[in-house]
């Protein structure tokens, strides 16, 4: 996420806050438990934050999940260990409540593909179509929206209205493509993506394939639709995780961001979990905006209360009705994070 994209409070309370030094010696997991307690704080820690961080967390979810425990929790100060669009969602359902995200720079890739002046101008050419949005998107998207979803609910909302209901779905057109296949519908799709889902090598994976014959391939509808056709399963991060802990296959290929290995490890230790390789030589199915929070960054920002996420009124209350629609939605369909 660019400086320019952050309000003048933002940028106010970033400067000089990374740059602070940390007394080595201190016990970061003692002192995060204990500032919780004296500040009634809460983390949220996204599955694809560092090990140390969803094992210091409060609640570890996906998209759903944590917009769903973000709505309802009664602490007065929420950690989001995430990604920028995430903080956004808490700030934007809990006005009120102070919300801190340990690096304000944690951007997105699929969030900075959809500008809102470029899609405010793609939706007026369209004007008989409702907009349902990822969550992966900034505030002023969810503003221009009618439904938010996320991957673990998208499919389910968008088969609970009419079939003849034109649709644009953004930002994300891989998952709204599988969407599409998935529901036989035929909506508008905005043309971003993942940074981190586009880049799996369908080559390598078919390699790796062939030398582990037992392990299935399990992967999020982020991903392409060449990969998506050869997996075994394909869900959000809460159904892989699910899926993996149930299924009686002892080994799996994961094609998804690699933080989500540490949760399934943990809860199939006497699993195999292959990271998918991406299509190059670095580990860029590492999200490297969602691992610029660390440990020490989410205690900084716990004993000063800063980075903090602010946003005008009027668009907290355009940005929030489209994600209430999706929490109630969810709610009558029944679909948890």
């Amino acid at each position: 996420m660019s400086v320019q994209n952050f309000t003048e409070a933002e940028k106010l309370n970033m400067k000089g806050f990374l740059d602070m030094e940390i007394d080595p010696s201190l016990d970061l997991f003692k002192e995060i438990e204990k500032l919780k307690k004296e500040k009634n704080a809460i983390v949220l820690a996204h599955y694809y934050q560092e090990p140390d961080i969803q094992d210091i967390a409060d609640y570890v979810g996906d998209s759903l999940g944590l917009a769903q425990k973000a709505a309802n929790t009664n602490a007065d100060i929420i950690v989001f260990a995430g990604v920028h669009f995430m903080a956004e969602t808490a700030k934007i359902l809990n006005p009120e409540k102070k919300v801190l995200l340990p690096d304000l720079k944690a951007g997105c890739s699929l969030s900075d593909s959809c500008p809102p002046p470029l899609f405010k101008g793609f939706k007026e050419k369209h004007p008989d179509h409702i907009v349902i949005s990822y969550i992966n998107c900034s505030a002023g998207i969810k503003a221009l929206s009618d439904i938010i979803c996320t991957s673990s609910n998208a499919q389910a909302i968008v088969e609970s209205l009419p079939k003849d209901q034109k649709i644009i779905f953004a930002p994300d057109k891989n998952l709204g493509g599988y969407i599409n296949k998935q529901t036989g519908r035929n909506m508008v799709l905005w043309n971003g993506a993942c940074m981190v889902h586009e880049i799996f090598s369908l080559e390598k994976i078919t390699k790796l394939k062939v030398r582990h014959p037992e392990a299935k391939l399990v992967a999020h509808p982020e991903c392409e639709e060449p990969l998506l056709a050869i997996a075994d399963f394909v869900g959000s991060t809460t159904q892989i995780l699910k899926y993996t802990e149930s299924d009686t296959c002892q080994s799996f290929i994961v094609a998804t961001e690699t933080g989500i290995l540490h949760k399934m490890q943990q809860a199939s230790p006497h699993k195999t979990f292959i990271a998918a390789p991406p299509d190059n030589s670095c580990a860029c199915n590492d999200c490297p905006h969602m691992k610029l929070n660390t440990l020490e960054k989410v205690y900084m920002c716990m004993k000063y209360e800063l980075p903090e996420v602010t946003m005008p009124e009027d668009l907290r209350l355009a940005a929030r009705k489209p994600i209430q629609r999706m929490l109630d939605l969810s709610k009558q369909l029944g679909i948890g994070g």
